[in-house]
């Protein structure tokens, strides 16, 4: 079945809003999660914790991924664009990671959906390195005490006056 551009379009926007939704959530329930724990990093086995912390906003960042794939992939099923949901899921995981191996294409009437896939995944790829970076600083700087990280809050400084 052949889509309009304008249908395109209006799919393709309410899958970007659903995925960056989606990552929002996911990040902010991670966020809450770590701040939540954040005195535990500051113990004697704070290593240990710090290396689970990693590999739990690690795993939560691949499901939050795997989550916004399948969403993709759905749709393409759903609309008949790709006729088996393997097909659909291999296309867009594809397409999301901007890997684009091209043995599995879609056709012309859905082809803008699939080029705003990929400019989605790789902003939302892009938006958890930058998370999973920002964790790995709060952590180093709980390491040295610094004021501010996770759910503490930095100390008023008096000044002289």
């Amino acid at each position: 079945m052949t889509q309009s551009l304008a249908t395109q379009l209006i799919i393709a926007t309410a899958m970007v809003a659903l995925t960056v939704v989606t990552h929002l959530l996911g990040l902010s329930v991670m966020i809450a999660a770590t701040d939540r724990h954040s005195g535990r990093l500051q113990t004697s086995r704070a290593f240990a914790l710090q290396i689970l912390v990693l590999v739990g906003v690690s795993f939560g960042l691949f499901i939050l991924h795997g989550v916004e794939i399948w969403s993709y992939a759905a749709v393409y099923y759903t609309a008949g664009a790709i006729h088996s949901f393997e097909d659909a899921l291999y296309f867009s995981t594809a397409t999301y990671a901007t890997i684009g191996y091209g043995e599995l294409t879609l056709s012309r009437s859905w082809r803008i959906l699939g080029a705003i896939e990929g400019a989605n995944g790789i902003i939302l790829l892009g938006w958890s390195t930058a998370f999973f970076i920002s964790i790995v600083g709060r952590i180093r700087a709980l390491e040295h005490g610094w004021p501010g990280t996770f759910g503490r809050r930095p100390r008023n400084r008096v000044t002289p006056g």
